[in-house]
């Protein structure tokens, strides 16, 4: 029986075997069809919206991270994509290309969000510059702290980061302007700390001279036919006079009971006088600075001794000087 039923055992697996290898060639075949006409790739999608085609998934997330989420650039802080693609595997013709690059163009354009960032360093709580980085905004700091440091002054300097998502929000400075900026705004703190006095905005650094005070504002006398209009201050002849502050001479010539006299005008409508000159030095149109010397003390005029008549004048009708000096 064992021997009967052998041969036709054979013959049905031989049978079945040609069956299997037509089956396999049939659809090896196919394959080989399909694959000469189309190539596998895959397809990106992003927030529902198809984008394109991709050969290599792993080469294209490389892609992907370096032209993108690592772009460096002028303030990027951080980038992220705002909807994540999605891939699927696909058959796509070979007369068709992929468009990676593309691809990538439209994910920069319409699905990326860049954070970029500055630096604010403000003094004394009043933003004084913006700049790119961290570190100039150090070196800023340092800068200033080491020039104004035998000074004495209350210079509260901080730093301060801004984010923002809007690039054209950022006006930054070179880091040599933001310090002439910042080295600006110290220096007018310290001739605040410095001055003697303001009036109006006008700076008083500088007292005209050293002497004695022998008649004050306000005062009646014999000499005078009204109150007096300013403030005496006795020294010797020749003594230097100088310019409480910034400004333009006026006037410079000699003026009846005032002898010789020179006229500042400081702007903000201050003006102040020097009085009984025994030399003028400053000129008309002269612009002079708080120290320098613009004539020197005499007697000249309704005087009885060398000394400098000093007024202050605000909008035309004089104050008390030892409202502001001495």
């Amino acid at each position: 029986m064992y021997i009967i039923l052998k041969p036709k055992i054979f013959y049905h697996t031989k049978e079945i075997a040609k069956v299997i290898t037509i089956i396999i060639t049939g659809f090896l075949l196919i394959l080989a069809m399909i694959f000469i006409k189309y190539k596998p790739v895959y397809e990106v999608t992003v927030a529902g919206e198809k984008l394109g085609y991709i050969k290599n998934l792993n080469e294209f997330q490389n892609l992907l991270q370096n032209e993108i989420i690592n772009q460096e650039g002028a303030n990027i802080a951080n980038v992220s994509l705002t909807d994540e693609p999605t891939y699927e595997l696909k058959l796509l013709t070979r007369t068709n290309d992929s468009n990676e690059a593309e691809i990538i163009e439209q994910l920069k354009t319409n699905h990326t969000m860049i954070t970029y960032q500055y630096y604010e360093v403000a003094l004394n709580n009043a933003t004084t510059a913006y700049v790119d980085t961290l570190e100039e905004a150090e070196e800023l700091v340092n800068e200033i702290k080491t020039e104004f440091e035998g000074d004495d002054l209350e210079l509260n300097l901080q730093i301060n980061e801004h984010l923002t998502e809007n690039k054209a929000e950022i006006h930054t400075d070179s880091l040599e302007v933001a310090e002439t900026t910042v080295q600006t705004a110290a220096q007018e703190i310290k001739e605040e700390s410095e001055a003697l006095a303001i009036i109006n905005d006008v700076k008083l650094s500088v007292l005209p001279v050293t002497g004695r005070i022998t008649s004050r504002y306000g005062e009646s006398s014999s000499l005078r036919r009204s109150t007096h209009t300013g403030l005496d201050i006795a020294c010797t002849t020749g003594t230097d006079i100088k310019v409480v502050a910034n400004g333009t001479v006026t006037f410079s010539q000699y003026n009846g009971s005032y002898g010789k006299l020179v006229k500042v005008d400081h702007g903000n409508g201050v003006e102040t006088w020097y009085g009984h000159c025994s030399k003028l030095y400053a000129e008309v149109g002269d612009e002079v600075e708080a120290g320098d010397v613009i004539a020197a003390v005499g007697s000249t005029g309704n005087s009885t001794g060398p000394h400098l008549h000093f007024e202050i004048r605000i909008n035309g009708i004089t104050v008390n000087p030892q409202n502001y000096v001495y």
